[in-house]
């Protein structure tokens, strides 16, 4: 079986900026497809439940290893089988044609922090780094592994 990608809510550069905004559908359950990727995606940041995603415990923020362990550990939409995606397949929800934050489709993933969420790539030159997204203005950037940021 697959693994399911997450994103607390969550985030291609690579592919082609703005794509994924037009290719999307809400399962109904707590996830959203990627039709261009055919990548499942967690609907609301780590910490937020609900129809619009505003229903929160305290706000979560991860090191690098505790999102990659959330992730591992999330049960959700009927599957078990959940991972931190890698910065490419992050990128490839930025909404880059988004002239407000957070750059991001807010119909599928509501209520998504204008922050910093981990990706599961490790930096090349520094392996105590790990690659990010910033959603507010849908960037790349790195830092070290013991920051705390969403998932």
């Amino acid at each position: 079986m697959n693994k399911r990608t997450i994103i607390a809510a969550l985030a291609v550069f690579f592919l082609l900026p703005g794509l994924a905004a037009a290719g999307f559908t809400d399962n109904g359950n707590g996830t959203v497809t990627d039709t261009v990727t055919s990548l499942m995606w967690q609907q609301c940041s780590a910490g937020y439940s609900g129809a619009a995603c505003l229903v929160s415990s305290p706000t979560v923020t991860y090191t690098w290893e505790n999102a990659i362990t959330y992730c591992e550990g999330l049960s959700l939409g009927g599957f078990t089988d959940w991972r931190l995606p890698n910065i490419k397949e992050l990128r490839s929800i930025v909404d880059s044609t988004k002239a407000a934050a957070p750059a991001i489709n807010a119909t599928y993933f509501p209520a998504t922090i204008s922050s910093f969420y981990w990706s599961s790539s490790t930096t090349s030159s520094y392996t105590a780094s790990a690659w990010l997204v910033y959603f507010n203005l849908g960037r790349t950037g790195n830092d070290n592994k013991t920051s705390y940021y969403y998932a």
